[in-house]
Formats: structure tokens, C-alpha cells, sequence
């Protein structure tokens, strides 16, 4: 085989493998898509228990924009970002904003940052759903903190693994309020 030839049938097979890749990555963004569209709408029925007793009810929140915050007590940008996202509970809550911090964790250690912390957005045990749930919606390695931001119909509007912060919530919220 000549040089010129071998180098179309290395050039062909480098576009055929191209396209192919690219093929997979459409598939997988679209059926990703899909998964997560579906997860959301399967959020409004999960119930998680609050680490002071009763039970944190997903569909008191539909109809409204919220932001969903998985996060841990030993987690450091956990416990950086919370102030942030309670400064945009309390400044967003009258345009509708609900904000929801689902705790990897166990009740006590929850509690007791909840009144050391003065923590006063809805806090729930993620546990199984919820870790499940925050798989489905993109964060695969279960790495926290993990935020969805849905809009007031349910559709998620951004996902966030690492720590946010308040001008970027400012933001979503913005994007989440106006488009589409």
C-alpha cells in the first residue's frame, strides 16, 4: 500500500470513528435528557423524613421554583454554600423561590448543625431516594454538594456539582424565571 493511499484509509477510518463518537455522545445526551425530565417529574411524589421528626413532602413544593441542595454536615463546601443559598431563600421567597436541603447524613449530627447554624430553610434525610434521585439527575459520582434548580413547571433549569454561590443562584434563578 502506498503512503498517499494508507493515509486516506487512516484519514477515513479517524472520520468514521469520529462520527461515531459523536453519534454515541448525541444518543447519550438525549437519553440522558430524558432521564433526568423524568426524574423530576418523579421528585414531586418522594417524601423524606426531617432529622426532628414528620416528613418533608416534595408535592407541597410543585408549582413553584426551587432550588434542591444535596449536602452534608462534614462536607466543607456543603457548609460554605448554605449561607448563600439561605440568604436566597429569605431574599427569593416572595417571588415564589423555595429552597430544599437534603442532608446525606444522620439525623443527630443534622440537628445539631440545623440549631448551631440557625438553619431555617426546609431540611429532610436524603437517603436512599434522594441519593438515587440525585443520580438520575446527572450526579453520577455522588459527589456533594449537588443543586438542581427546576423552574415553577418542574423542568430542571441548571444542575450543579460543587459549591454554588449566591451571585450564581441570583442568576439561575433569573435564567430559570425568563426562558423557556
Amino acid at each position: 500500500m502506498t503512503a498517499s493511499r494508507r493515509g486516506v484509509v487512516i484519514a477515513t477510518a479517524v472520520g468514521v470513528a469520529a462520527a461515531a463518537a459523536g453519534g454515541a455522545l448525541a444518543w447519550w445526551r438525549a437519553a440522558f435528557s430524558g432521564q433526568a425530565e423524568r426524574a423530576a417529574d418523579a421528585l414531586w411524589a418522594l417524601r423524606f423524613e426531617r432529622p426532628e421528626g414528620g416528613s418533608l413532602v416534595m408535592a407541597d413544593f410543585r408549582g413553584k421554583p426551587v432550588i434542591v441542595n444535596f449536602w452534608a454536615t462534614w462536607c466543607v463546601p456543603c457548609v460554605r454554600e448554605l449561607p448563600a443559598l439561605q440568604r436566597f431563600a429569605r431574599e427569593q421567597g416572595a417571588r415564589g423561590w423555595k429552597v430544599v436541603a437534603l442532608a446525606v447524613d444522620q439525623p443527630v449530627p443534622v440537628l445539631e448543625f440545623i440549631d448551631r447554624f440557625k438553619l431555617d430553610l426546609p431540611v429532610a434525610l436524603a437517603g436512599i431516594d434522594g441519593l438515587e434521585w440525585q443520580r438520575a439527575m446527572g450526579n453520577t459520582s455522588g459527589g456533594l454538594p449537588f443543586s438542581v434548580v427546576l423552574d415553577a413547571r418542574g423542568r430542571v433549569r441548571q444542575r450543579r456539582l460543587g459549591e454554588s454561590h449566591y451571585d450564581e443562584l441570583m442568576k439561575w434563578a433569573a435564567e430559570a424565571s425568563n426562558g423557556p
